[in-house]
C-alpha cells in the first residue's frame, strides 16, 4: 500500500502539470490573444487597456477548454476510457494534418474597437478553431484516468473542471508576462524584425500531442 502511494502522486502529478504547461504554450501563441490585447495597450499608451482585455481574452478561451472538458465529460458516461484515449488521439492527429494543409487559414475579425463580450467571443472562436481545447483533452482525461486507478470516481469530472481553471491560470499569467514585457522592453520593432510562424508550430504540436496520445493509448 505504501509503495503505490508515490506512484499515483507522481503521476497525478504529471497530469496537472501538463495541463498547466499546455496553459503556458497556448499562451505564448499570438494568435490566442496576446497580440490582440497588447495592440489594444499600444493603440490606447495604457498597460490598463492590456490587462482588460487580457480578463476576457481568458475568460473565452476558458469557454472553449470547458466545451472540450464538457465532451469529455459526457462522453464518459457512454463510452471507457480507453476507447475515449483512441478517439481523442485519432482526432487531434487528423485536425493537426487539416490544420497543416490549411495553415493559412483562420478567423478574422472585424478590428480593434470591440467590447469586452465581443473580446470574449473572438478568443473562444480563435481557441476553437485552432483545436485548444481538444489539445488539451488528452490531459483532461488523464485526470480521470488517474482518479479512475484510484478508485476516486466521483471525483474525476469536478478534477476536469479544476483542470479547467488550472489550464486558464496559467495560460492568462503567461500571456500578461509577454505582453507586458513587449510593451515596455520591447515595442512592435521585435514584431518587424522577425517573426514566427505560429500557424505551423501550431499544426505540428497537434499531430505531435495525438501521437503522444496514441502511445498512451496504445
Amino acid at each position: 500500500m505504501h509503495q503505490l502511494t508515490p506512484t499515483v502522486s507522481l503521476e497525478s502529478l504529471g497530469v496537472w502539470l501538463s495541463l498547466a504547461g499546455f496553459g503556458i504554450y497556448h499562451g505564448l501563441n499570438p494568435a490566442m490573444g496576446w497580440l490582440f490585447a497588447l495592440a489594444r495597450g499600444l493603440q490606447q499608451e495604457t498597460t490598463r487597456a492590456i490587462w482588460l482585455a487580457l480578463i476576457p481574452i481568458a475568460l473565452g478561451h476558458a469557454a472553449s477548454i470547458a466545451l472540450a472538458a464538457g465532451a469529455v465529460v459526457a462522453l464518459h458516461e457512454v463510452l471507457s476510457l480507453d476507447v475515449l484515449e483512441w478517439v481523442t488521439a485519432g482526432l487531434l492527429i487528423g485536425f493537426g494534418v487539416y490544420k497543416l494543409v490549411n495553415w493559412y487559414r483562420h478567423p478574422r475579425w472585424v478590428g480593434m474597437r470591440v467590447k469586452w463580450h465581443e473580446l470574449a467571443g473572438w478568443s473562444f472562436l480563435m481557441a476553437t478553431a485552432h483545436g485548444a481545447g481538444l489539445m488539451a483533452a488528452p490531459a483532461l482525461l488523464g485526470v480521470m484516468t488517474v482518479e479512475h486507478s484510484s478508485h476516486m470516481h466521483h471525483a474525476s469530472s469536478s478534477n476536469v473542471w479544476l483542470g479547467v481553471g488550472l489550464h486558464t491560470l496559467a495560460m492568462l499569467l503567461t500571456m500578461a508576462v509577454i505582453a507586458w514585457v513587449v510593451y515596455w522592453k520591447l515595442g512592435l520593432k521585435v514584431l518587424r524584425q522577425g517573426w514566427v510562424n505560429f500557424d505551423l508550430i501550431w499544426s505540428v504540436a497537434l499531430i505531435a500531442v495525438g501521437g503522444i496520445a496514441l502511445v498512451a493509448a496504445a
